[in-house]
Parts: structure tokens; C-alpha cells; sequence
């Protein structure tokens, strides 16, 4: 199943500057998801980070990673996933391997290795190309928007 932004937007919360994920290319529902983001030099976070030398923070490229885990999790859900919130529970093992430049096309692969009681355990990898970028095992859980702290 691919997705485009636009259909991904129907999905995530996520709105722009902090929408990570320009597409879906594979999702096999709850166990695998690929996604896509083209990192471009109008990102506003390469203005600061680095001048002169312009760089995406690694905290982006996890997220973004979750962004792709999350979606999976949406879809896989069997309950109104409009009316819920993906959170990060922890972050473990991550590590970053190369630099991301502007102009880079980030391939993120996400796999599940568990889901038990309303809890994800996945583990991700992003590549450029065929280069391994960055790499992280994470938790997340759904919770519902309404609920208060």
C-alpha cells in the first residue's frame, strides 16, 4: 500500500514544519512500514543547524522514523484512530551513523517486534540510498486526544 502526503495527513496529526514523511511506499498493516522524505534546503531547521554547513538533527530523523511507526500503528488499529495521539514511550540503542545533507531522499524502514496491551516495540532504520544513516529501536503507545494529563 503507498500513500501520499496528502492521504498521510488524514492519518498523522502532524502538520508542517512537523510533518516528517512525504510518502508511504510499503505497509504491510501492523508488522512493516517504508516511508520516504525528500530533505530539501527550504527545511527550516537547516537554516540554524548548521550555517554554512547545513545539517538535519539526528532528534528530527527519529522522529521522523516514528512519524512512519506511527502511522503504522494508526492503520493497524482497530478502534477510531482519528480520536488518538501516537506518544513515545522511550528511545533505545540509537545511534547515527552519517551526516544529512539537503537534497538527501531519507528512506525510513520500521518493523514491529512487539505489540502487546496497547504498546509498540519498533525498530527502525533510515537510509540514504543504500547507506545507513541512523538507527533506533523505540516504545510508543496510542492514547486517546481527549484524555487529559
Amino acid at each position: 500500500m503507498c500513500l501520499d502526503v496528502n492521504e498521510i495527513m488524514k492519518i498523522l496529526p502532524h502538520r508542517p514544519p512537523f510533518l516528517m514523511v512525504d510518502r508511504i511506499i510499503e505497509l504491510e498493516n501492523g508488522v512493516r512500514c517504508v516511508g520516504i522524505k525528500n530533505a530539501t534546503i527550504n527545511e527550516h531547521f537547516f537554516q540554524g543547524h548548521f550555517p554554512g554547513h547545513p545539517v538535519m538533527p539526528g532528534v528530527l530523523i527519529v522522529e521522523a522514523m516514528a512519524q512512519v511507526a506511527c502511522l503504522m500503528a494508526y492503520k493497524a488499529s482497530d478502534t477510531d484512530y482519528r480520536n488518538k495521539v501516537c506518544y513515545f514511550m522511550s528511545i533505545d540503542n540509537a545511534k547515527f551513523r552519517k551526516p544529512v545533507f539537503p537534497g538527501d531522499q531519507l528512506r525510513f524502514e520500521v518493523v514491529t517486534t512487539y505489540h502487546r496491551r496497547g504498546i509498540w516495540g519498533v525498530t527502525g532504520k533510515t537510509y540514504v540510498g543504500d547507506v545507513l544513516v541512523c538507527e533506533a529501536d523505540f516504545r510508543a503507545t496510542l492514547v486517546d486526544a481527549n484524555q487529559s494529563n
